[in-house]
């Protein structure tokens, strides 16, 4: 029974990572630090091409595929 339960709230959990990443699932951000300004660091898509610019060093959570 304890099995049960466990793979159970492993499953809900893994549905909910899943769920909170669907947003970037498309893109694929690269460091493009040739392009850096100031305080912005640039991300460019491997998959569609799109680019940004973010204030932290971590990538963009957001795919902007659909409005490349």
């Amino acid at each position: 029974m304890h099995i049960i339960i466990g793979l159970l709230i492993a499953f809900l959990l893994v549905m909910l990572y899943e769920r909170k990443n669907r947003t970037s699932r498309m893109c694929r951000w690269r460091a493009d630090h040739s392009g850096d300004q100031d305080i912005l660091y640039k991300y460019k898509c491997a998959a569609c091409g799109a680019e940004t610019y973010t204030k932290t060093k971590s990538p963009p959570n957001l795919c902007l595929s659909d409005r490349v």
